[in-house]
């Protein structure tokens, strides 16, 4: 009978704490990074060409514009993406566009709100790129949940920025 009270208070402790993440961590960050063996120009046009992303992004099955603006700054699109064997779909937001030093991204699903903010930066004949991310969950549970798969969320984001550099550097 001890043992019995020893193992539901340990949950229940456990439970507590799952619970209290949604109420203490709003949002999710990280960051990811990579040097590309190509010029900052060659990196940042190849980034900015919605083409490309399927070769990197491989979970990506469409993109198809919503509004497109002058200077990109404001431009949406429709994405699926497919996860898992399920199609989820995602609005992308271009949130900022600076010729070769920087673009903002902000997806919008059901469960999340993700904002990617890559900065390009110029070292000789190579390009670092820096990705930071913030994710905030819409729902309770996500936001109890996220801060235990960051580094799944990073590990993501890492190699989503490998598949990109070896694009680049073919």
């Amino acid at each position: 009978m001890k043992a019995i009270k020893i193992i539901l208070g340990i949950i229940i402790a456990l439970t507590v704490v799952f619970l209290a993440t949604g109420l203490v961590v709003k949002e999710t960050k990280y960051t990811a990074e990579i040097e590309v063996n190509k010029p900052i120009n060659e990196v940042f046009a190849l980034f900015d060409n919605p083409e490309t992303l399927k070769d990197w992004m491989p979970e990506v099955q469409s993109i198809e514009p919503i509004e497109v603006r002058a200077g990109k700054i404001g431009s949406s699109y429709k994405m699926l993406i497919e996860s898992q064997g399920q199609t989820m779909e995602m609005t992308e937001k271009i949130m900022s566009h600076v010729l070769n030093e920087k673009m903002t991204f902000q997806f919008d699903s059901d469960q999340m709100i993700k904002t990617d903010d890559f900065n390009f930066i110029a070292n000789g004949n190579k390009t670092k790129i820096v990705q930071y991310c913030t994710v905030e969950a819409k729902s309770y549970i996500m936001s109890c949940m996220f801060p235990y798969f960051k580094s799944a969320l990073q590990t993501q984001s890492v190699s989503y920025m490998n598949r990109f550099k070896e694009l680049a550097e073919k």
